[in-house]
C-alpha cells in the first residue's frame, strides 16, 4: 500500500513548482519570438547547447529548438513525451510551438501525418500548468474534433504526455457513455476533448456547466469544423465562451477567411503553414495512381484488385454509409480470401472503437471499408499499405486527407483513384494543387464481371437487395448535392448500367431527380450480365470452386515490364483489341433492359351485364328507368331512393346485432373476473345474481357477513358456526350469560 505523502512534503513540491513556474515565465517572455517570424528559419539548437537561465538577466533561446528537452516547459511534460518517446520535433511543432507557448493565436496547416497532435497538446498542459490550474477551477480547455474516433485518439495522448500532471480530463462523445453520468462529473473536469454536437448538448442540457474561465480553445481538423454542417453547432459554442482566451487551429489545409477569424475572436493570430512551399502537398513518400473507371465497372475492378493484394492491409473509401453496408455484406459472400470490416457514422460507438482497434492491429491483413468518418486525422499506427478511393473525393482537401492515412511520418504507402470518364477534371485539380498522381491505363483482360454474381447474392437475400436499392440511390444523391457541376453531373452517369452492375433486376426510383434525366436513355453497351437467363445459384458456385483471377499475377501493380493490373502507354489496351473470344462476351452482355411501359392505347375492359335470356345490358339497367327509352343515361330516381333506404336498414339492423353481441361479450368478461374474486366460493354461488348491480351485493355480503364461533360447556360438543343474523335477541341473552358464568368459574 503506498504511503500518503506528508505535509511537510507537499508544501516543499509547492514551494519547487512555484519556482520553476516562475523560471518558465521569464524565459518565455525573455526570448519571445518576433510575431509574423517563422522560428524555422532560424538556425537549429545543437544538442549541447545550454538550456534556461544562462544569468542573472538572460536565457537561452528556444525559437529555432529541435528536442523538446530544449523548450521551455514544465519537468513533468518533459518526462510525459520521454516516457512516450517523443523526443525529436517535427516542422510543424518547431515552427508553432514558439509562438503557442507564449499565448499567441495560431492558425496551423502542414501534411498529414506530419505531428500536429503534439503542436496543440504541450501548450494546453504547459498553459494550466503555468496558471496552477487545479479541479475547483472547472474547464479550463476544450478541444473539440469533428469525428469521435479521432477525439479518442487525441485523448490518448493527452492522457500519454500528461500523465504526471494532476489535472483531470474527460471525453465526452456522442454514443459513448450515458449523457447523465457525463453530466454528474463534466462540472469537476480542467480539460475536455469532445466533438462539437455533444459540448453543445452539455451546455444547452447540464447544470451549473461553465466555461466562462476557458484559457484554452483548440480546434483539430478546423476546415471541417468551420464547414456549413457544424456552422450552427459552433456559432452557438463560441458565443457562450469568453473572448479573452487562447485559440489554436490546426489542419492539413490553412483558412485565412475574415469571416472565420472573426466569429472565432481570433487576436493578430499566428499563420504556420510548413509545407506550403514544398514541392509536394502530400507525403513524399506516398506513391500515387489513378486509373479511369466506368461508373459500372467499378465493383469488378474492386473485387480484382482486393484479391491481387491478400497480403496488404487496405483502406478503402465510399461515399455514403449504405454503400458501405451494400460493399461489405456482398464482398463476404464473394469470399476474395482476406478478413473484411466496414466503418461508418451509423454504427454504436462500441463497435466503431473496437473495429478500429482491430484494423490497427501491425500483424494482421484486412479491408476497411469506410466512408470520410476515418478520412480525417486518425493514425492507423502505420500499419496502412494501400488507400483506395473507389468514390471521387468532392475536392483537393478531402484528397489530401484521405491519402493521409498512410504514408504517415516517415513510413511509405500508396493509393489508388477510381476516376470515371466524367470526373477526369479532378487529375488536373490535383496536380494543379502539387500533388503527383498518375493517370494510368487498366489492364481489362485481368478484371472479370461481378454483377452475375451479385445478382445472384440479391436473388437469395433479398435484405441486401433492400441495401443494394439504398446503396444506388444515395451514391447518385451524394453526385446530385456536390457543388463542382463540371466535375460531378448525374447527367453524364450510365444510370441504368450502374443498377445492373449492383446485380439489381431493375433501376430504381430516383426521386430527387428531374424526370426528363431519369429517363433519358444512355448510349453504349449495358453491363447486365447473361446471369439474369441462367441458373444463378450454379454460377455462384463455380465462381467460388474456381476463379480466373487466381490465375493472373497482380503482386506487383507498380513493376511497369510485367503485364499486371496496370497497362503502361506502350502495352495495348485489351478494350481497343477484338478479338472472337471478346466479341462473344459482348454480345452476350448485349441484352435488353429497357423498362416494360404501359401502353396507354391497349383496349379497356368494360363491365358487362346480361339479362335472363342471356341478352347484353348497360352496366345500371337494373336501377334504370324503362320508359326513358335510353337505360344507358337515365336513371328511376325513386328506385334509387329506395335502394339506399333499404341499404340504411340492413346496415343499422347489422350494428344492432353487432353491439348486442359486444354487450353479451362485456358480461361474459365481468363474470369471469368476478369468479377470480371470489376464488372457491364462486362454484356454490347462482350465476345469475354474478351479473349487474346484485352481482356487487353477493361480493360485499361474502365480506361482511363473517363468521363466529363460540366453545360448548360440554367438551364432547361440536364446534357450532353461528352468524349475527341467524340469532335472536333471546338467544343472545343466553349465550351472554353463558359466557359470564364461564369467566365466574
Amino acid at each position: 500500500m503506498r504511503r500518503p505523502k506528508s505535509r511537510h512534503f507537499r508544501k516543499k513540491q509547492q514551494l519547487l513548482e512555484e519556482e520553476e513556474i516562475e523560471l518558465l515565465d521569464s524565459w518565455i517572455q525573455s526570448q519571445k519570438p518576433d510575431s509574423g517570424s517563422n522560428p524555422m528559419s532560424l538556425p537549429p539548437l545543437g544538442s549541447n547547447a545550454p538550456l534556461g537561465r544562462l544569468d542573472e538577466e538572460s536565457f537561452s533561446r528556444y525559437a529555432g529548438a529541435t528536442r523538446f528537452q530544449q523548450l521551455p516547459i514544465s519537468q513533468k511534460t518533459k518526462d510525459g513525451l520521454r516516457q512516450s518517446k517523443y523526443i525529436k520535433m517535427t516542422d510543424v511543432q518547431r515552427a508553432s510551438l514558439p509562438h503557442a507557448l507564449c499565448g499567441r493565436d495560431v492558425i496551423g496547416a502542414s501534411k498529414t501525418g506530419s505531428g500536429k497532435t503534439l503542436s496543440f497538446i504541450i501548450p494546453v498542459l504547459e498553459k494550466l500548468y503555468r496558471e496552477r490550474w487545479g479541479t475547483e477551477d472547472g474547464v479550463g480547455s476544450i478541444i473539440m474534433s469533428p469525428t469521435r474516433e479521432l477525439c479518442g485518439q487525441l485523448f490518448d495522448v493527452l492522457k500519454s504526455v500528461g500523465k504526471h500532471h494532476n489535472f483531470s480530463a474527460g471525453l465526452l462523445i456522442g454514443g459513448g457513455e450515458d449523457i447523465d453520468t457525463e453530466k454528474e462529473h463534466v462540472n469537476d473536469l480542467n480539460i475536455l476533448v469532445c466533438t462539437p454536437r455533444r459540448l453543445l448538448q452539455h451546455m444547452n442540457e447540464t447544470l451549473n456547466f461553465d466555461c466562462s474561465q476557458l484559457q484554452v480553445l483548440v480546434l483539430d481538423e478546423a476546415d471541417r469544423i468551420l464547414d456549413n454542417k457544424f456552422q450552427t453547432d459552433l456559432n452557438a459554442i463560441i458565443s457562450q465562451l469568453p473572448k479573452c482566451r487562447q485559440t489554436l487551429l490546426f489542419s492539413a489545409t490553412q483558412t485565412k477567411s475574415i469571416q472565420d477569424i472573426t466569429r472565432l475572436s481570433l487576436k493578430d493570430p499566428e499563420y504556420v503553414s510548413v509545407h506550403d512551399k514544398s514541392a509536394e502537398a502530400t507525403p513524399i513518400r506516398l506513391c500515387q495512381t489513378a486509373i479511369i473507371v466506368p461508373l459500372d465497372q467499378k465493383l469488378d475492378m474492386l473485387l480484382s484488385f482486393i484479391k491481387s493484394h491478400r497480403n496488404a492491409k487496405v483502406l478503402v473509401f465510399l461515399s455514403s454509409c449504405k454503400q458501405v453496408k451494400f460493399v461489405f455484406e456482398v464482398f463476404k459472400k464473394l469470399q476474395p480470401g482476406i478478413p473484411l470490416k466496414c466503418l461508418h457514422g451509423r454504427m454504436k460507438q462500441e463497435k466503431r472503437m473496437g473495429i478500429y482497434s482491430q484494423f490497427c492491429k501491425k500483424d494482421s491483413v484486412s479491408v476497411l471499408f469506410s466512408t470520410d468518418v476515418a478520412s480525417r486525422g486518425l493514425d492507423f499506427n502505420k500499419v496502412v499499405d494501400w488507400v483506395v478511393q473507389v468514390d471521387c473525393p468532392e475536392d483537393v482537401e478531402s484528397y489530401i486527407h484521405r491519402v493521409g492515412r498512410t504514408a504517415r511520418f516517415s513510413s511509405a504507402g500508396k493509393s489508388i483513384l477510381f476516376v470515371m470518364p466524367s470526373e477526369q477534371k479532378i487529375l488536373e485539380n490535383l496536380q494543379e494543387a502539387k500533388v503527383p498522381i498518375k493517370p494510368r491505363k487498366v489492364n481489362t483482360k485481368t478484371l472479370q464481371p461481378v454483377s452475375g454474381l451479385l445478382s445472384s447474392i440479391l436473388i437469395k437475400h433479398p435484405n441486401i437487395q433492400h441495401l443494394a436499392q439504398r446503396a444506388f440511390i444515395t451514391y447518385l444523391r451524394s453526385i446530385h448535392v456536390k457543388k463542382d457541376k463540371e466535375i460531378f453531373d448525374v447527367k453524364k452517369l450510365p444510370i441504368d448500367e450502374f443498377s445492373a452492375s449492383l446485380g439489381l433486376p431493375m433501376t430504381p426510383k430516383i426521386r430527387f431527380l428531374d424526370p426528363k434525366i431519369r429517363n433519358k436513355p444512355v448510349a453504349g453497351k449495358s453491363s447486365l450480365p447473361e446471369s439474369y437467363t441462367s441458373d444463378k445459384e450454379n454460377l455462384l458456385e463455380n465462381h467460388c470452386e474456381e476463379d480466373p483471377i487466381e490465375k493472373v499475377d497482380l503482386n506487383d501493380l507498380w513493376v511497369d515490364e510485367d503485364e499486371g493490373f496496370i497497362l503502361t502507354e506502350d502495352t495495348p489496351n485489351l478494350g481497343d483489341v477484338k478479338t472472337p473470344e471478346i466479341e462473344d462476351i459482348r454480345l452476350a452482355s448485349k441484352v435488353s433492359k429497357k423498362k416494360k411501359k404501359i401502353n396507354p392505347h391497349r383496349p379497356l375492359g368494360t363491365r358487362v351485364v346480361f339479362d335472363d335470356e342471356c341478352n347484353e345490358l348497360p352496366p345500371l339497367a337494373k336501377i334504370a328507368d324503362a320508359d326513358s327509352g335510353n337505360a344507358s343515361f337515365f336513371v328511376d330516381q325513386k328506385k334509387k331512393a329506395e335502394n339506399y333506404k333499404r341499404m340504411r336498414e340492413e346496415l343499422m339492423q347489422a350494428d344492432k346485432e353487432d353491439k348486442l353481441v359486444q354487450r353479451q361479450r362485456h358480461r361474459e368478461k365481468r363474470i369471469k373476473q368476478k369468479r377470480k374474486w371470489k376464488g372457491g366460493n364462486t362454484e356454490d354461488d347462482n350465476v345469475d345474481d354474478l351479473a349487474g348491480s346484485e352481482g356487487e351485493g353477493t361480493r360485499d355480503r361474502l365480506h361482511k357477513n363473517a363468521k363466529i364461533y363460540f366453545d360448548s360447556d360440554d367438551d364432547n360438543a361440536e364446534r357450532k358456526e353461528v352468524t349475527d343474523k341467524s340469532i335472536s335477541v333471546h338467544e343472545q341473552e343466553e349465550l351472554a350469560l353463558k359466557l359470564l358464568n364461564s369467566m365466574h368459574s
